[in-house]
């Protein structure tokens, strides 16, 4: 069994509400309701944090790599595009993290198509609404399997 934490940025708490154009209908705890479900089907334990602050999203990503977390599944929102910080704090856990985008970025403004962590994400999902944490989390079951 491993154990996975899900990490969600600014303004994930909103969802339901917030451009639902661009994010779905979903509200935050359903998507997590459905994960859970999902990763203990898969054999899995899974925790979720979500923060509008960029310090408590890194302290947290710092508590579970000393907690010694298996795997990270990332929705660093807004921070995508502006968090060096969050950036470090994901490479000093050195824990396989995947990176999930409700939304396309790369169909929106010029300024959401750069991202400070596809480039160190085992993985990016973007565009396919609640749906890519569930690519997520099979993605990390995967690679826990064959390793």
């Amino acid at each position: 069994m491993a154990s996975i934490l899900v990490v969600n940025g600014p303004n994930l708490d909103r969802l339901g509400q917030r451009e639902p154009s661009h994010y779905g209908h979903s509200t935050l705890a359903e998507i997590e309701s459905r994960l859970r479900q999902l990763a203990e089907d898969l054999g899995h334990q899974l925790d979720s944090f979500q923060s509008n602050a960029e310090h408590a999203l890194i302290e947290r990503i710092h508590r579970a790599a000393d907690a010694q977390i298996d795997g990270l599944i990332l929705n660093p929102a807004a921070f995508t595009h502006s968090s060096i910080a969050l950036r470090d704090a994901v490479l000093a856990s050195a824990l396989p993290m995947v990176e999930v985008h409700l939304s396309n970025p790369f169909a929106r403004e010029s300024f959401r198509q750069v991202s400070y962590f596809s480039d160190i994400a085992i993985g990016s999902i973007s565009g396919l609404g609640a749906l890519g944490y569930e690519c997520a989390l099979r993605a990390l079951d995967q690679r826990f399997r064959s390793s």
